[in-house]
């Protein structure tokens, strides 16, 4: 019975200083040359997971943007996507603007990937965020809110204060998949939201089975990791995980920065 094994990268696969050790290079390197299925689930798009994983050996298809996308890590082409409707795009957009919040716009416009959002009324944490993120050939800044919904729409973020937040977080948790939380970088709290069954549970299974898998094993360290947790035969929480997390663990290991999950899976694949 064939395994796929299934990291997170921030707080998990990753250092706390956002980089891979070269141990756990190696350790990928050979598993995957000997056969084993590895590859990772992260809130980041592919662009910016390639940046962080430099020296990774991983050919297998990614989840992507909390399981928004199925992508080909080698050529990026888009495997599954789930998208907003037009209607709901117009309606988060708006439930952000009424109450003076300016959000960040995932979408796929013209045939192009890109996030837009009004350069005159984004707040200065999320300004902070676009510029951690340049050059990006996804940036797509915009003068005005027209036409920031236009294409085929699949994500916002939205960064600042959780007081200001609050009410968008209220009017849309209960239509669509909504993860409100505070960043592990920057510690301020996001919003983010994804069209309704768009998880990294649902893009863990679809991706087992697109690679003819029995089992899942699963590594995480953060709240938005429990629901993938569930969906796992085995998962595994760093030692750094939210506490939240480790209740609904198979088992704890070391951490992030001691290489906790490459440990585990040269444990795990010499069984």
């Amino acid at each position: 019975m064939k395994t796929l094994y299934l990291s997170d990268l921030d707080g998990t696969l990753l250092r706390s200083d956002v980089t891979l050790s070269e141990f756990t290079c190696k350790t990928v390197a050979e598993l995957t040359e000997r056969g084993e299925l590895i590859s990772f689930a992260t809130a980041r798009s592919r662009t910016t997971a390639l940046k962080v994983t430099k020296g990774l050996t991983v050919s297998l298809p990614i989840a992507a943007y909390n399981g928004v996308f199925i992508t080909d890590s080698l050529s990026g082409r888009i495997l599954q996507k789930c998208l907003f409707s037009p209607e709901e795009a117009e309606r988060i957009h708006k439930a952000f603007v009424s109450r003076g919040l300016s959000p960040v716009v995932y979408r796929i416009n013209r045939g192009r990937e890109c996030y837009s959002y009004n350069e005159m009324t984004v707040s200065p944490e999320t300004e902070d965020f676009i510029l951690s993120r340049r050059p990006d050939p996804r940036d797509d800044p915009l003068r005005t809110d027209e036409g920031i919904t236009d294409g085929e729409v699949f994500y916002f973020n939205c960064i600042g204060s959780k007081e200001r937040l609050l009410g968008a977080y209220e009017e849309l948790k209960d239509s669509f998949e909504v993860l409100f939380y505070d960043d592990i970088y920057s510690k301020h709290r996001w919003l983010e939201i994804m069209p309704r069954g768009a998880n990294k549970a649902q893009a863990a299974l679809r991706l087992k089975e697109l690679l003819g898998c029995g089992r899942l094993v699963v590594f995480g360290d953060a709240v938005n990791d429990i629901a993938l947790f569930s969906a796992a035969d085995e998962s595994y929480a760093v030692a750094n995980a939210d506490e939240r997390l480790k209740a609904c663990a198979t088992g704890i290991i070391l951490s992030n920065d001691e290489d906790g999950v490459s440990r585990k899976l040269l444990e795990l694949c010499r069984i």
